[in-house]
């Protein structure tokens, strides 16, 4: 729990706390009066109608790229579209995927099992068993949250396990270990410890180990945390000849103390917690998130080494150097296959790859890649094969799905559809200079005779996530084609330059972030892409925290602002639903030292009165059945806008989870209803 002296705030000091009831009578109503008038407002028009549609169309189109994984001689794919809102698992051969109309086996059809069950049931995933992957742990939520119910099916007679492996709703996890054994954390209730079995964050703290046929309850406690984890798991290593058990402690949202299971007992695998390290035979690949002295020498962060794991274990610090960062180069992944390993790296936010022999680390040739494209393995196989699927796209062009072997010819298999000219659109790179010097990247994306005009500047910053070049399929339609202007911004906080870009960024460094958004914002004007009325910014979650500042303290850089799911009371988010899990982020706000750089950006304590400020117009949306960023945070900032007198749109999801739409049609409302907004805002104004 968290520690220090609080200041936490109650019903004195914060009037709308009574919004934090999720699905609360007074709260619902509350929302509902919010939802009429935005809907009334926004949805009327035929520009809406036609935003919507063309976004529906890129959501539900049968063209797009079924993307699969392998599982022994089957490819597996979870597919949306029209007549399936709600989803299909199925699956195909590698014959029949290359052909243009490949025969699919449905295993589960999602729509047919929410009618039969009277469920709103949302598809989150399948984990099968291992080798003969003819069972399945399938989880699927109500209504999009991030709880769950997990259920075993049978794959071979497509029926579910009537006694199989079931968990009631919960932040579960579950992992197979054999056909008849699996690993299991969920909220299991008091703990013979005193503790309850969640974590303050909500997930699990205890992990046991589960045999069919036995009670939940009877199941072993193989491993537990503390309630102050974010999280414990488990799983098991089962590649032939290298089975291993391993459990682990995330302690915070960056630090995790990761176990191998010896003769029943955990032996700390002695790396840096802020590492991420992962094993192929016995080899271990680590990527340090800080410099690290390792073997007598000092590795950078961003690194990727690679050891002797039997010989690590046992003492020896021998290593390789696979991959050094530098100021313009990071590594974004890495993946293997039987005789390959596959390094991503980004340079200034565009893809390279290196592929290098296992065991020799030499490098093979590779073919040219796409400029300002990003480049992804989406599945191999390394137990059986050198076979890769691909990914390739980029803002204009849209993903082709790429078939070979490492280190071989590439074959184009599946292309997607383009939904706008690409001919007639360009996209170009630029750097801005933030307050400290530091020179921020960012895409600019647009009509190649559009020079200037209304301009949506997106960002995110936070949790070393990257923004790289994707196909704009969406915005290019309801956005770019229609003559505005799109723009990216690679913040800090993100990961587009290794862990440092994103670990300069957190807790008492989180003014980076704003200042570099700000700098973009201001760079786009100055180079006459823009004007401040006609320049507008759309963000999610971390990003709707961004939006939220960039409404507080940034107003007169825009003319309109998009929020989504965003966090807004940073001096209570620790206390609402997953929030004590990103304390490694932003900090502690019952930590007074802390408190004190969170209270000079939380947006919810820094929104002052329409005669003090004048703010943007701002749309701000979210889901009821968001259960990772509480809806209260997106009320209590329209409440509060509200009572101060400024202008503001609402609009409330019922279901949809943390991505806020629960299918495609929800989706496309969503994309709609945000695009609509921004055409009545900054695009119906002239120039300066």
């Amino acid at each position: 729990m968290p520690v220090g002296t609080t200041t936490s705030t109650n019903a004195a000091d914060d009037p709308y706390l009574w919004l934090e009831d999720v699905t609360g009578d007074d709260a619902l109503t509350w929302v509902g009066e919010h939802n009429d008038p935005t809907v009334a407002d926004l949805t009327g028009s035929d520009r809406f109608r036609a935003l919507q549609s063309q976004a529906l169309e890129v959501l539900d189109t049968d063209d797009r790229i079924p993307y699969v994984r392998r599982r022994n001689e089957f490819l597996y794919n979870f597919w949306r579209d029209a007549a399936h809102p709600r989803g299909l698992w199925r699956r195909t051969t590698l014959e029949s995927y290359l052909t243009d109309d490949p025969e699919w086996d449905v295993l589960v059809d999602v729509d047919a099992l929410a009618t039969a069950e009277d469920e709103n049931w949302v598809w989150k995933s399948a984990t099968m068993n291992y080798p003969d992957y003819d069972r399945a742990l399938i989880a699927m939520s109500r209504g999009g949250a991030d709880a769950a119910v997990v259920r075993e099916f049978d794959v071979t007679t497509r029926t579910w396990v009537s006694d199989g492996f079931v968990l009631p709703e919960a932040k579960s996890s579950m992992s197979w270990i054999d056909r008849d054994t699996v690993y299991v954390g969920t909220d299991f209730g008091p703990q013979p410890d005193g503790e309850g079995s969640l974590t303050s964050s909500g997930y699990p703290r205890v992990i046991k180990r589960w045999s069919r046929g036995q009670s939940l309850d009877a199941a072993t406690t193989v491993f537990a945390g503390i309630l102050d984890d974010v999280a414990v798991s488990a799983g098991y290593d089962h590649t032939p000849g290298f089975e291993r058990h391993f459990v682990s402690r995330a302690t915070d949202f960056f630090n995790e103390l990761s176990f191998e299971v010896i003769e029943g007992e955990p032996v700390l695998v002695e790396v840096p917690t802020d590492s991420y390290f992962s094993l192929h035979h016995d080899w271990m690949f680590v990527r340090p998130r800080s410099d690290w002295e390792v073997g007598g020498r000092l590795r950078p962060a961003g690194s990727l080494l690679v050891f002797d794991y039997p010989d690590y274990m046992a003492g020896g610090r021998d290593h390789q150097v696979l991959f050094t960062p530098d100021a313009h180069t990071s590594l974004q992944g890495f993946s293997v296959t039987r005789s390959h390993l596959i390094l991503s790296t980004l340079h200034d936010v565009h893809t390279e790859v290196t592929v290098r022999v296992l065991g020799e680390w030499t490098e093979v040739p590779q073919p040219d890649l796409p400029e300002l494209s990003t480049v992804s393995v989406i599945d191999t196989d390394p137990d059986n094969s050198d076979e890769v699927f691909w990914s390739v796209t980029s803002f204009t062009t849209p993903p082709s799905l790429l078939h070979g072997n490492s280190g071989g010819p590439l074959t184009v298999i599946k292309q997607a559809p383009a939904f706008f000219d690409a001919d007639s659109v360009v996209a170009e790179q630029f750097f801005a200079t933030s307050d400290d010097g530091t020179a921020i990247p960012y895409f600019v994306v647009r009509r190649s005779d559009v020079t200037s005009g209304p301009t949506l500047l997106y960002g995110y910053g936070g949790f070393e996530n990257s923004l790289t070049p994707s196909y704009l399929a969406t915005s290019g339609r309801t956005w770019i084609e229609r003559g505005g202007i799109y723009v990216i911004a690679n913040i800090r906080g993100g990961g587009e330059y290794g862990p440092t870009w994103h670990t300069q960024a957190l807790k008492a460094g989180r003014h980076l972030v704003y200042e570099d958004f700000s700098s973009v914002a201001k760079d786009l004007v100055a180079r006459g892409v823009t004007t401040h009325a006609q320049l507008g910014a759309q963000g999610g979650s971390n990003g709707g925290l961004l939006m939220g500042v960039m409404l507080t303290r940034y107003p007169e850089l825009f003319g309109a602002l998009v929020c989504q799911v965003p966090l807004i009371d940073m001096r209570r988010y620790h206390l609402l639903l997953a929030g004590a899990s990103w304390m490694a982020e932003y900090g502690n706000p019952d930590d007074p030292e802390e408190w004190a750089f969170l209270g000079k950006y939380s947006p919810y304590q820094n929104l002052v009165p329409a005669g003090e400020r004048t703010y943007p117009p701002i749309l701000v949306t979210t889901s009821t059945r968001d259960d990772r960023v509480h809806p209260g945070h997106a009320r209590k900032l329209v409440a509060r806008l509200e009572e101060y007198g400024h202008d503001v749109s609402y609009y409330e999801n019922i279901e949809g989870g943390h991505g806020g739409a629960a299918d495609n049609k929800q989706s496309a409302f969503k994309s709609a209803l945000a695009f609509e907004f921004l055409w009545r805002t900054i695009g119906s104004v002239d120039a300066d």
